[in-house]
């Protein structure tokens, strides 16, 4: 049989919904009838548990590449969950070209459609549970209309009113209109127009909160434990919250001085600086999360989340040392996508909270955050005579111009070390003996 003869009908589903790429169509096919008559034998299992069982066997029969299973994976679930299920009832063919994108939607169906697309391609689960709020807020302002028909202009309504009526910042609003495009485009299949008349939330410059030397000082000294040392980190290596938050074994080299950031914002790798002053800490603070993690493993747990497929390309690298988070939680959790219980990293309210409480009690009246201790950094580094560029660099920003924003609350100030952390520490006066 050629593999155009192979469920046509879902390769007609696939064509239309332009999921795929014209020449994979035929390969998910092959990979949705072999899904098929493994299923069968295995209905009374659930979907995600059917699917795994599947995998494992196509990789008995022959090792298959990285990109193989991932394919093989996306045609069974895009078969059963939009094809078969109807979760794309929504989306069908018919049902666009009779109301011209117009007509009764179910959001039940939309929002199930959203999650599987969403987990399709791999978006981060922070990504998946906004854009699903966003998307149920405007069912719900469609609902209070009267009406169970979704037009175009009601995303351009949606979001004028989150402007006039709900007075939201700007990037809120971006935020909401990302979430709707993401689901007319890719789910409702309806094009959004008339956007230009849409009401934006006006947003002026505005200057990063920055704090001065003694002020990082002041509050770092209002700070302990593992607290004190993510926050020591985040300003000395100029982190996000959350970059610190991911933070892998593997990811920190002591002996070159630098922290390796994974996939951070835009899905950029870059490095920057490891400052000398924290390493014996950091290096403590290790040795106790590894006495952890073998606690862990004895009990039958010690394995992490690992990013994409590297699960499956890898199936005991998530018990492994390296891959082991710098900041792992106090206690195990339950994954709310595979229902794996595993060890997550730290929360990013534990370091939010002790910041939060180490200002007040230093008396800082700036507005500060986790974030201002980033400004901090790349402001004193610019401060400290380093080129923009190199700070450029160790921040991840794409355009120099955003960089060039800390150029506007730089202060002189005499060159020193390479970190401003270690600047901060070079600046604490050695007790005399």
């Amino acid at each position: 049989m050629r593999q155009q003869d192979i469920l046509p009908e879902f390769q007609v589903f696939l064509r239309t919904r332009r999921i795929v790429p014209e020449k994979n169509i035929p390969f998910y096919a092959w990979w949705a009838s072999r899904f098929l008559a493994f299923g069968n034998k295995n209905e009374h299992l659930p979907l995600d548990i059917r699917i795994e069982q599947f995998l494992k066997e196509i990789q008995l029969n022959k090792p298959l590449a990285d990109w193989q299973l991932r394919q093989a994976e996306e045609a069974a679930r895009l078969y059963v969950n939009q094809f078969l299920a109807g979760n794309a009832a929504v989306l069908s063919p018919n049902s666009i070209s009779e109301t011209n994108g117009h007509g009764p939607h179910d959001p039940a169906r939309a929002l199930a459609g959203m999650r599987e697309l969403i987990r399709l391609r791999h978006l981060a689960y922070s990504t998946e549970q906004t854009y699903l709020d966003w998307a149920q807020r405007f069912f719900a302002y469609i609902a209070q209309r009267g009406r169970t028909d979704v037009r175009a202009e009601d995303a351009r309504d949606f979001l004028s009113y989150l402007a006039l009526n709900r007075r939201v910042s700007s990037s809120t609003q971006n935020q909401a209109f990302n979430a709707l495009l993401f689901l007319f485009r890719e789910i409702l299949k309806i094009e959004m127009k008339g956007l230009e008349s849409t009401i934006r939330a006006k947003r002026g410059q505005r200057l990063p909160v920055v704090l001065s030397v003694a002020e990082v000082q002041a509050l770092l000294g209002q700070m302990s434990g593992r607290p004190l040392l993510m926050a020591r980190i985040l300003y000395g290596a100029g982190l996000r919250l959350m970059e610190l938050a991911r933070l892998r074994v593997q990811d920190i080299d002591f002996d070159g001085g630098m922290v390796f950031v994974r996939g951070g914002k835009g899905d950029k790798d870059r490095s920057t600086i490891l400052p000398e002053t924290v390493r014996d800490d950091l290096r403590t603070h290790l040795e106790e999360v590894k006495k952890l993690h073998e606690r862990d493993l004895a009990a039958g747990h010690g394995e992490v989340f690992l990013p994409d497929a590297l699960e499956r390309k890898y199936p005991n690298a998530g018990r492994q040392w390296g891959w082991q988070y710098v900041f792992p939680s106090e206690r195990l959790s339950v994954d709310p996508r595979t229902g794996a219980v595993r060890r997550h990293h730290m929360s990013d309210k534990s370091i939010q909270n002790a910041l939060r409480s180490a200002v007040k009690k230093a008396g800082i009246v700036k507005h500060a955050s986790v974030h201002t201790l980033r400004h901090s950094f790349a402001t004193h580094l610019l401060m400290n005579g380093v080129n923009i560029r190199e700070v450029q660099d160790l921040l991840g920003h794409k355009h120099v111009e955003t960089t060039m924003i800390y150029t506007h609350v730089m202060r002189d100030m005499t060159k020193g070390p390479k970190s401003p952390l270690d600047l901060l520490d070079a600046a604490v006066p050695v007790p005399s003996e």
